[in-house]
């Protein structure tokens, strides 16, 4: 028998090995097929194509988004075009698919210098704002990805922008290797961002965006990244590969790609950028993403010995087909439609439609598969050319909408299309749903003879969200009010983020302005300069907006620069809860109707002081005027206790919003609702020490005096000498602000005795003469209770009213710590100095006025954090509670506290939001700028220079650029703000004339912006040289005449003193650099 149980417990044994074995085999191959969730998606293609949906619209409308050459890129576009296929160093077409702006960008958005970015290429730059791009239209804020193990995988071709450099101009040297490097494409995304996973660059030509995106979802399955930015980039800096192209006579004329089509003559060459943010399906549903659509699998491969290195492989390609659908686990027949290749040449069309009909057609039932190719209306964008299939289709998939290829109306007769069921899309056609979900393949071909195949797949439906719930499980509510969030790295990119948030609310009437909240503080990053409306409807919040947009004031408009935000993010937090003379009739009411978690814990405290009071104290709180229980709210007796409850249900409040401090430290009886938010006092402890030291001190000896006097302490003890038993120093508010208590005549004897000194005093209006020797009857019974109560070790640090620092547990349990605390002084600006010393920069009150809040400043001056800290207050009389707190969660919010402004609109969905407001000019290495290069002194050649030294604010290189010596560089110097601001405007047409001018010049004729430095006269001889930015006249963008200019360099100067350019350092501004006049 013992032998039979050891069988059957080592066969159940195995039998559960087994088990276990095949669920880890199954979970490992579900793991290595799992889909990859494309979860967001951005671009910039010919065609004025700026996103997902333009690209849609363009191929869905049928439209041809190539062109001419860039005039912008010196190319020499008339010596360059020849027809002749032989002739030397010529191009056979004039045409293609143009980024015109790719010398556009926007430096400070990224914090790099006017010099480092005209060294960068273009690619790179384009490939950093599609990043930012990306992850915005994904709902992700990109801030949030920093140390993250994202990873960015990014196609890129081309290294020519700075080949074209006979030699690198010294003011460039060490920023042009890295701007050029391939490598670097990807990790300066990385850099940017702090994305910590794998950045890779991958050149395989024109399967590179293709390839990248393979490499992404295998590094997503491998658990190498939980999050990856992948895609590609072409910018052509060069005509190199038009001249190439055209020895191999493999250009279309007319620049265009007619993929599959009998009329295809040539390639056409494009550029473009495109990236996608992927993710593992199972996390993008568990982190509520939208997805966008599914990667099913993928595969590459390489043509091998094949009919030569830059022929296209038919067996290749249907290998590479066949090992994509393996990875997805699909048949053939399971896929609609495929985004070719189809770059329109002659050799490689044919060979990759025969493919696509031995893969896909073959064998087929039902419909045929459709074959169609974005680069009809883009051209080859090369490097991103992948990617673009995978945008077109995706969107297709959303559209549920096959789009046709233009010039397609009649298929290549290279091709026997009835080998197969394939059908060229010679026009659109719906994408009906066929009982599973819709699915397309993507294919890339490189010239490297790289293969890459994509499988997409629908998106599954999203679930249903589960509705929110508080605390108690009810159903959750939004808050009244709605603090909408919008920042930006400069003022003007601020102000045009809230007009494009206001043109988003004005044309969408029905939308949910919980969910505008919830993305605009979830998906956006926190960048310098902030403000928020705070808004209860869409008239208020488009009100807000609108103001905003125009630099205006407007109620519920918040607005916090950069630099105050960065100095109170960079330190701690501290909590500072309110002491008895600031409570006030109805405090907490509108809290109590608006805000459940508020109502909660106010009612929790109350029920545990109402056993210990004479009548319930909300009815006291909240008392209408007139009754008779309003004046019980200043016995000291209910002032404590409801003080207490006010302010722990306050905390509780914030603290269920995100907001969570790093120390706390109260004022007298504020001191006691610190040490229970701390959780050194339960509830129920916390309740029984306030209304029993609230009962003594009311029992107190009444009457007594207290007095606040502007001094010092120690010039305050001077007068107090020999009166020590009957006059006390009551609190230490200030530097210069202490509050005297004692016996009433002899305190008022020391007030006449201070005033003759020259001091300020005022009389307080109290009942008892708190913390001081009328104090003494009431220790007895605070020590007595204080020792029944059980204490914890505090979660947040509390500083002491007794000391100025932080409170020990054994200081907080003993029972004369408390009988102390109501006798002794607060010593409040002792705590604030010790709060500055451990590193706080941010000092939050709580409590039902701003009392504490209007006494930091004075404390912190000429401290550590000085008037860089943040004092931010919670109530104020005459402005509506709800808003208070919202404003108080926003400013925290703004300033860069802890703060989750989502909490305020729980379940709310994500919407969609206008993409960052980049304020792009130009940027770009052009070739003249090498010494000794051929036009290097020409006019264009000339601005760019002056331009970019202004606003790079360099003195020196500027007195070199204008030919000036050593004593006009103080000179420039104080001028430079001026022309800074000047140029930023960006809506004055003007003209630079570049001639030394004589000490004596003839009449000047038209318009001048003259920028002189203070104490330089405006007119006179003896300058030796001026050179003058000629703006001839003022004109609208319709061209037209202004009879004045709206905005002169004058009010720029007046800006640059007050330093009303947010986030920089104000420089000395000149006096004069405005216009003078016609000059006739």
């Amino acid at each position: 028998m013992a032998d039979e149980q050891e069988l059957t417990d080592a066969l159940r044994w195995m039998a559960a090995d087994l088990h276990r074995t095949r669920q880890q085999l199954a979970e490992a191959e579900a793991k290595a097929h799992e889909p990859i969730a494309i979860v967001g998606m951005a671009c910039r293609y010919p065609g004025g194509v700026r996103s997902p949906e333009d690209l849609w619209d363009l191929v869905a409308t049928g439209r041809d988004g190539t062109g001419d050459f860039p005039a912008n890129r010196e190319w020499d576009i008339d010596r360059l075009y020849d027809p002749d296929p032989d002739a030397s160093g010529t191009s056979t077409t004039r045409r293609g698919g143009f980024l015109h702006d790719a010398d556009q960008f926007d430096a400070a958005a990224f914090g790099l210098s006017p010099r480092e970015a005209t060294a960068i290429d273009p690619q790179q730059r384009l490939l950093l704002e599609t990043a930012w791009e990306a992850c915005e239209r994904a709902r992700i804020d990109p801030a949030a990805l920093r140390g993250s193990d994202t990873g960015v995988f990014a196609g890129v071709l081309y290294n020519d922008y700075a080949t074209r450099l006979r030699q690198i101009p010294p003011e460039y040297e060490g920023f042009v290797a890295n701007g050029s490097t391939g490598s670097v494409a990807s990790g300066r995304i990385a850099y940017t961002l702090g994305l910590e996973g794998p950045a890779v660059s991958v050149d395989t030509a024109c399967s590179a965006s293709l390839v990248a995106i393979h490499l992404a979802c295998r590094a997503l399955r491998g658990g190498e990244v939980s999050l990856a930015l992948s895609g590609g980039v072409t910018v052509m800096s060069t005509p190199r590969m038009f001249i190439e192209f055209s020895r191999q006579r493999g250009l279309s004329p007319d620049g265009r790609c007619k993929s599959y089509a009998a009329s295809a003559d040539g390639t056409g060459f494009g550029e473009g950028v495109g990236l996608l943010v992927l993710e593992r399906l199972s996390d993008a549903v568990r982190n509520g993403r939208r997805v966008l659509a599914v990667i099913r699998g993928s595969a590459t491969n390489q043509d091998g010995a094949s009919n030569g290195l830059t022929a296209p492989s038919g067996p290749a390609q249907q290998r590479v087909i066949k090992r994509a659908l393996a990875d997805a686990r699909l048949e053939p027949g399971d896929v609609d439609a495929v985004e070719g290749h189809g770059t329109g040449t002659l050799l490689g069309d044919p060979i990759e439609a025969q493919a696509l009909l031995a893969t896909y057609g073959r064998g087929r039932q039902g419909a045929p598969l459709y074959l169609g190719s974005v680069k009809s209306n883009i051209g080859h964008t090369q490097g991103a050319a992948g990617v673009a299939g995978v945008i077109k289709m995706v969107m297709a998939m959303r559209h549920r909408t096959l789009p046709s290829s233009l010039f397609a109306e009649k298929p290549t007769d290279q091709v026997d299309w009835s080998a197969g069921a394939v059908s060229l899309l010679t026009e659109a056609r719906p994408w009906p749903g066929t009982g599973r979900p819709m699915r397309a393949g993507v294919s890339a071909f490189g010239i490297s003879g790289t293969n890459a195949h994509v499988v997409l797949e629908e998106a599954p439906a999203p679930a249903p969200p589960a509705p929110a719930a508080d605390g108690d499980g009810e159903p959750a509510v939004h808050a009244p009010v709605l603090p909408f969030v919008v920042s930006a790295r400069d003022g003007e990119t601020l102000r045009a983020r809230a007009v494009h948030l206001r043109d988003l609310v004005r044309a969408q009437p029905a939308l949910d302005l919980g969910s505008l909240a919830r993305s605009l503080a979830t998906t956006r990053s926190l960048l310098d300069e902030r403000a928020a409306v705070v808004a209860a409807d869409r008239d208020e919040l488009l009100r807000g907006l609108d103001a905003l947009g125009r630099d205006e004031p407007a109620a519920g408009l918040l607005t916090v620069a950069g630099r105050s935000a960065k100095s109170a993010a960079s330190g701690l937090t501290a909590f500072m809860f309110t002491g008895q003379g600031s409570q006030r009739l109805g405090m907490g009411a509108q809290l109590y109707r608006h805000f459940p978690e508020f109502a909660r814990h106010f009612d929790a405290a109350c029920a545990h002081l109402d056993a210990r009071l004479e009548r319930p104290l909300r009815d006291v709180v909240f008392a209408a005027p007139g009754n008779a229980a309003t004046a019980e709210l200043d016995r000291t007796l209910f002032t404590q206790p409801a003080l207490f409850a006010f302010e722990t249900a306050l905390f509780r409040l914030y603290e269920s919003w995100g907001m969570v401090p790093d120390y706390l430290i109260g004022h007298s009886i504020g001191e006691l609702a610190a040490v229970h938010a701390a959780g050194v006092l339960s509830l129920e402890d916390a309740c029984a020490l306030v209304a029993a030291r609230a009962r003594a001190m009311q029992d107190a000896t009444p009457g007594g005096a207290m007095v606040s006097v502007r001094a010092s302490e120690s010039q305050v003890m001077e007068h107090l000498a020999g009166h020590e038993d009957r006059v006390g120093v009551a609190a230490v508010n200030g530097p210069e602000s202490v509050v005297l208590s004692g016996d009433r005549e002899t305190v008022l004897d020391i007030r006449r005795r201070l005033r003759e000194a020259g001091l300020k005093t005022k009389q307080l209006r109290v009942s008892h003469a708190f913390h001081s020797p009328h104090m003494d009857g009431a220790l007895t019974a605070v020590t007595e209770l204080a020792a029944t109560l059980t204490h914890r070790p505090p979660r947040i640090p509390v500083v002491s009213n007794l000391t100025g620092e932080v409170a020990s547990l054994d200081e907080l349990r003993s029972p004369g710590y408390w009988a102390d605390h109501v006798r002794r002084a607060v010593r409040f600006h002792d705590g604030v100095r010790h709060l500055d010393g451990l590193g706080v920069t941010a000092y939050v009150e709580i409590g039902p006025a701003p009392v504490l809040a209007s006494l930091v400043p004075d404390i912190l001056a000429g401290q550590r954090a000085g008037d860089r800290a943040a004092v931010i207050p919670s109530l104020r009389e005459g402005r509506p509670e709800e808003r208070a707190v919202i404003d108080t969660l926003t400013l925290a919010h703004l300033k860069g506290l802890a703060a989750d402004l989502s909490r305020l609109v729980p379940g709310a969905a994500l919407v969609d939001l206008p993409t960052y407001p980049f304020q792009r000019r130009r940027y770009w290495l052009d070739s003249g700028d090498a010494p000794g290069a051929a036009g290097s002194t020409g006019a264009a050649d000339g601005e760019h220079d002056f331009w970019s030294v202004v606003d790079g604010q360099d003195a020196g290189r500027l007195a070199a650029v204008l030919g000036v010596g050593e004593p006009e560089h103080t000179a420039l110097a104080t001028v430079l703000p001026a022309l800074w601001a000047w140029h930023r405007q960006g809506s004055w047409r003007y003209r630079i004339g570049w001639e030394p001018l004589p000490d004596r010049v003839a009449p000047l004729r038209g318009r001048w912006l003259v920028a002189a430095p203070d104490g330089a006269p405006r007119r006179g001889r003896g300058r030796r040289r001026a050179h003058r930015v000629r703006r001839p006249r003022r004109t609208d963008r319709a061209g037209r005449r202004a009879r004045r200019p709206r905005r002169g360099a004058a009010p720029a100067a007046r800006r640059a003193r007050r330093g009303a350019h947010r986030g920089r350092r104000p420089r000395p501004a000149p006096r004069a650099a405005e216009p003078a006049g016609d000059a006739r």
